[in-house]
C-alpha cells in the first residue's frame, strides 16, 4: 500500500517544522533564568526542557524519514 504524495510531503514538511523550530526553541530556555539556580547549576526547568525539546527533535526526524520512505 503507497501512501498518497500529499500525506508523505506533509511528513516532511511537519519532521522539518521540528528540526527547525525547536533547536530556536532551546536556544530561548538555555537564557531564561530559570535554567540555573544561583551556583549555575542546571534546575528541573532546564532538564525537563531538555527531555521534551530532545524527545520532539527525534520524533520530528522520525518522522521526516518516514515522509522521505514513503516517496519511494
Amino acid at each position: 500500500m503507497e501512501l498518497p504524495l500529499g500525506w508523505s510531503l506533509l511528513l516532511i514538511v511537519t519532521g522539518l517544522w521540528n528540526v527547525l523550530i525547536w533547536p530556536r526553541f532551546w536556544q530561548r530556555i538555555a537564557k531564561d533564568p530559570r535554567s540555573r539556580d544561583d551556583a549555575g547549576r542546571r534546575t528541573k526547568f532546564l532538564t525537563v526542557h531538555a527531555v521534551l525539546i530532545g524527545v520532539s527533535l527525534a520524533l520530528g526526524v522520525a518522522v521526516g524519514a518516514l515522509g522521505v520512505i514513503t516517496l519511494f
